[in-house]
């Protein structure tokens, strides 16, 4: 399953296919007992989709046969064992793709010439993920994180191990990551190696990163004046040979102060626009500024949902049972501002005060 939207995975995402192409979206649960129906209603999902081809005339039986092939393996693939909030398959003639969310969506099948990407945006921007660096004398490691995750990166050439070491314990014991490690001209060339590996892997990925290690090797990348260089150090040995928790752990309060100071300037610049009345507020006032470009700066708080309809020139709350109610606009208003070049940021639940749940800075 994908986790890692880049700008040009999501370009790919985006491209038009022959018709059909076909979204799957599920709500799933990451604990007991809330997870002992995922499996059902996603294959419940499938089948829904299987059906639509079905009653499509406008597909041929080739094609309906192809996509179908591909839902299953797609299905397939699917590991709930790792679910987060949502799942979205994607399938088309000749491919497929699952993605695991970190954000709840609306359980929905599209047939269309393009995939439902929104969903996917918004949650990946919701996420705000981030890389971990963590080094020693004879390994490095690239870990990815999100909000309340972190995983081992096994791409761009990572992890990374000195050739020709071995990692016997006694080994390590005796030599350990001492700042007399770091003096060695082998050592200083394999982190050296190593910055100029997660270069390129920002170039292609660019994320906010933390580096972890003994103070001496955090020197090395410092003065090496590379990727590393200008990042957020942690003083913090062992997390080369450590585990996905135990980097959480020593990242967590940098990131919580992190998304205090910056929930702190979000109110700042809100209060100041409406000061100059460049304010919007409201899920209708934000949709309506969204759709011409007007929003320059988005808050949406981390866990508000509205299901509206759309009533010709503004939205109003859905009816029960609205066949035209539209259960995911936050994410549409979220990738419509990122669209034009919005800033967005989630911001804790009540920190927009006595708005309801999303705001925004406009640009005129």
């Amino acid at each position: 399953m994908e986790h890692d939207l880049t700008p040009a995975t999501l370009a790919e995402l985006r491209r038009p296919r022959p018709y059909p192409a076909v979204s799957v979206l599920t709500p799933t649960h990451r604990r007991e007992p809330d997870n002992a129906q995922d499996r059902i209603r996603l294959r419940h999902a499938v089948g829904d989709a299987k059906k639509r081809l079905e009653a499509d005339p406008a597909i041929s039986r080739e094609r309906r046969v192809e996509v179908s092939r591909e839902l299953d393996r797609a299905l397939a693939e699917v590991d709930l064992t790792h679910a987060e909030d949502g799942l979205a398959i994607f399938a088309a003639p000749g491919e497929h793709q699952v993605w695991t969310l970190a954000r709840t969506v609306p359980e929905r099948v599209v047939l269309s010439d393009t995939f439902l990407t929104r969903n996917l945006v918004a949650a990946h921007t919701a996420e705000r993920p981030f890389w971990v660096l963590s080094v020693s004398a004879d390994r490095v490691t690239l870990w990815s994180g999100g909000t309340d995750r972190v995983v081992e990166e096994r791409t761009g050439g990572f992890p990374m191990t000195r050739p020709g070491q071995n990692f016997d314990p006694e080994r390590r014991q005796r030599t350990g990551d001492s700042p007399s490690a770091f003096r060695d001209e082998d050592t200083r060339r394999f982190l050296r190696e190593a910055d100029a590996a997660l270069g390129r892997v920002l170039r292609e990925h660019p994320r906010p990163l933390y580096v972890t290690g003994p103070q001496a090797a955090l020197a090395v990348l410092e003065g090496a004046a590379g990727a590393a260089r200008g990042a957020v150090h942690i003083p913090r040995g062992g997390l080369a040979h450590g585990t996905p928790e135990a980097v959480r752990q020593a990242v967590r309060p940098l990131l919580a102060a992190e998304a205090l100071r910056s929930a702190d300037t979000v109110s700042r610049e809100l209060e100041s626009a409406r000061g100059r009345r460049d304010f919007a507020a409201g899920v209708d006032e934000i949709w309506q500024s969204a759709r011409v470009g007007r929003v320059r700066l988005l808050a949406v708080e981390e866990n508000y949902r509205t299901t509206v309809v759309d009533a010709g020139d503004h939205l109003e709350p859905a009816g029960d049972g609205d066949l035209d109610a539209r259960e995911d606009i936050v994410d549409e208003i979220v990738e419509q501002c990122l669209e034009t070049g919005a800033e967005i940021h989630f911001v804790p639940d009540g920190a927009l005060g006595d708005v309801e749940g999303i705001a925004g800075v406009l640009r005129y």
